[in-house]
């Protein structure tokens, strides 16, 4: 018999601690069905429900959530959680004296809200996404921890790879993606298509004069008729001088902290959730008689390939906290593409086993 293939594959997906949805854009593209969500922060709510119809509420607290309730699906997203095995994350809660990855109760723990759900709902595939820095966390452990309960207990065939979103944007951003199949696939990592990393600069995602106006933006950003950013993005006199001076102390110590300085033809530094704070890790250099200044959130949105149609409903720091915790969406839909054909085919064998051959609708040889 031909191969063949579904015309129409997967029944729904499920997108939990969502964030403004960079993963969902990337596999509703395709035809998938988002039957649920899930994200606790008011703020991400916000953004997520401007740029998604959806016919279900956004919930709160997946925690409170029993796993019996969240709707059949064939596939889940989950982005979860970072803070607690981030290297930032680590050193902030070092400091304060906190715990961290599973022993954070009110973060790390999340993960097993996650290995419920695929425990009761038996999806057909499942993609999450952490920080590179989830392999070492806790020398280890907590990465073991993390495959034991997928591959181990979950019984899934489980794929991880570290990819840079620099494949596609502008920026330097390592992030952890951990695939999996409940049936085995014939799948390796280098099935993704990913461009060659360095193609992309930063000039490609700067406000440019004469670029297209963006009724949802409202000149909020960038002044159309001079031709600029607003001054307000441009660090002032006593916030250069701050951190040109705390770069020269840590340099006369021997380390690399400090601001980084980008033109149009650089790669951004990783943009964090932190960006609203100082802009430091991303300054675009303005001339020798102006200030550097921050990129405003339209360009932050840029830079994680979220385009132009995506609306920014928050104040600029809410926006930067929340383009800081996302994913770099083009990453994702060269993933949801693989993804996808291996969801077909798993589709295809379960109806094959169900039904005959030829009485199956809705296939192509």
């Amino acid at each position: 018999m031909a191969r063949v293939r579904l015309l129409s594959t997967i029944s729904g997906f499920v997108d939990l601690f969502a964030g403004i949805g960079g993963i969902r854009h990337a596999f509703e593209e395709l035809g998938g069905e988002c039957v649920f969500t899930s994200e606790w922060d008011k703020y991400a709510q916000k953004t997520y429900a401007a740029n998604f119809s959806t016919s279900h509420a956004i919930n709160l607290d997946i925690t409170k959530v029993h796993e019996e309730d969240v709707p059949d699906h064939d596939l889940l997203l989950a982005g979860f959680p970072c803070q607690p095995f981030s290297i930032a994350g680590v050193s902030k809660k070092n400091a304060l004296g906190r715990l961290h990855g599973f022993a954070d109760e009110t973060q790390g723990t999340l993960f097993f809200d996650v290995a419920r759900i695929i425990d009761v709902k038996r999806p057909k595939a499942f993609l999450l996404e952490n920080v590179k820095n989830l392999r070492s966390h806790d020398k280890g452990h907590t990465y073991e921890v993390i495959r034991r309960t997928l591959e181990d207990e979950l019984g899934y065939y489980l794929y991880d790879h570290v990819v840079d979103g620099g494949h596609f944007v502008p920026q330097h951003r390592e992030r952890i993606l951990l695939m999996g199949f409940r049936e085995p696939v014939d799948f390796d990592w280098s099935m993704v298509d990913l461009p060659n990393k360095r193609q992309q600069r930063l000039g490609q995602i700067l406000h440019q004069r004469g670029e297209p106006v963006l009724p949802w933006d409202e000149g909020r950003y960038f002044d159309h008729s001079q031709g600029e950013v607003h001054a307000k993005y441009t660090l002032t006199d006593k916030l250069w001088a701050y951190l040109q001076n705390y770069k020269k102390k840590h340099q006369e110590k021997g380390n690399g902290f400090g601001f980084g300085l980008v033109g149009p033809e650089n790669v951004a530094r990783t943009l964090s959730a932190r960006y609203y704070k100082d802009g430091s890790e991303i300054l675009v250099d303005q001339g020798p008689s102006r200030n550097p200044r921050r990129l405003t959130p339209r360009e932050c949105a840029r830079l994680m390939g979220f385009p132009d149609s995506f609306k920014i409903p928050v104040s600029d720091t809410r926006a930067y906290k929340q383009f800081g915790n996302s994913v770099v969406v083009p990453v994702m839909q060269a993933v949801a593409a693989e993804m996808h054909l291996h969801l077909c085919d798993a589709v295809h064998r379960e109806l094959e086993q169900r039904v005959e051959p030829d009485s199956m609708l809705q296939l192509v040889a």
